[in-house]
């Protein structure tokens, strides 16, 4: 039930969605007869409900090879089948990769020293003692936190680009569900692009990734969803084109302990083993690059505001991000001034 009341939140979200400015290419174009017409397909995978639209004349050969491409990268990246790649590699500790999991692997190590470590694939065990991978939830002692906290570190992962062979260090095991979404949805842009498809959005739980614009000539519109209020409410309405708006909140996986009344949300902070207390319930990035945008917005997350902030500063030609702190407040990286808008305001992060 919980699973149906997301899917039809991400279907209250996707309907603020309306359309962007055509470029000249497409305008010089031989016209298509339906290029106002879409069609949508519905799935659920990589643990969450996922919805792509796609619009014009080859829409329905894009959508079902797309959907196919999902529960093919599925196969390979997720922990929850022992048959998987990285099932694999965790089980006998160094494996060959095929390449969509080798690319996705070398991101991940990037990413990881890109961002001081705020973004590891080394976390997976931390992630199994809090029981967010079974939903067999508890609150781990000191003692086991500071064993798990001895697996993680990417830095402890050989990577041999040569040879595409990964191997762990002793007692290592990785999760790529960090950034697996992202990589998916912009594999899928890229497939509807090679497709022919000029207009098109794919939804993968807090994934949105827009190709071109569609038809009308105006820009999608991509809500934000209120971190503190009811769920499915919209804080702020952003205006894209050609771009992954990828969020990550405190609000998406959580439970409460019984015995305290305290609540744990799942993004862990790989330095300290615990949810991670930056200040912030929700960022969300704004990329061309689904699959940076997957990581960072993790990793913002768990860096707060400032420390965000800062990083931002340095990579602004990458990426721009909205950040929600637990009191509610918005803060705008200087990017999105023109295509953000939110009812309550929000303050503008400069240069």
């Amino acid at each position: 039930m919980k699973g149906l009341h997301r899917l039809l939140c991400c279907l209250l979200a996707a309907l603020l969605l309306t359309g962007c400015a055509a470029g000249t290419a497409e305008a010089e174009a031989e016209p298509d007869p339906e290029a106002e017409t879409s069609s949508t397909q519905y799935l659920e995978a990589m643990d969450t409900f996922m919805f792509l639209t796609a619009y014009g004349s080859g829409r329905d050969d894009a959508l079902e090879a797309a959907v196919a491409e999902i529960q093919r990268l599925e196969a390979l990246f997720t922990v929850g089948s022992e048959d998987s790649e990285i099932s694999q590699l965790n089980r006998s500790g160094t494996a060959v990769l095929s390449e969509d999991t080798a690319a996705l692997l070398e991101r991940s190590l990037e990413i990881y020293e890109s961002t001081g470590g705020a973004f590891d694939i080394t976390v997976y065990p931390l992630m199994e003692l809090w029981g967010f991978t079974t939903q067999d939830y508890q609150v781990p002692t000191e003692t086991e936190i500071q064993t798990a906290l001895t697996l993680v570190g990417a830095d402890r992962i050989s990577w041999d680009s040569v040879t595409s062979t990964a191997t762990l260090g002793e007692g290592q095991s990785v999760d790529l569900g960090g950034i697996a979404k992202g990589y998916t949805s912009q594999t899928v842009i890229d497939l509807f692009r090679e497709m022919g498809v000029v207009s098109a959005m794919v939804s993968l739980g807090g994934n949105v990734q827009c190709l071109g614009c569609k038809p009308d000539g105006s820009p999608w519109r991509v809500g934000i969803q209120d971190p503190t209020g009811t769920e499915g409410s919209i804080v702020a309405v952003i205006e894209v084109e050609d771009q992954a708006v990828i969020t990550s909140g405190s609000y998406e996986r959580y439970f409460t302990d019984e015995a305290t009344g305290k609540t744990y949300h799942h993004i862990i902070d790989p330095s300290t083993g615990y949810p991670a207390e930056s200040g912030l319930c929700s960022v969300t990035v704004v990329t061309s690059d689904g699959t940076l945008g997957d990581a960072l917005s993790t990793a913002l997350f768990i860096m707060g505001l400032e420390d965000g902030t800062a990083y931002w500063q340095a990579h602004s030609d990458e990426f721009q991000a909205i950040f929600i702190n637990t009191e509610g407040n918005l803060y705008v990286t200087q990017g999105l001034e023109d295509v953000v808008m939110a009812d309550e305001g929000y303050t503008l992060l400069t240069q």
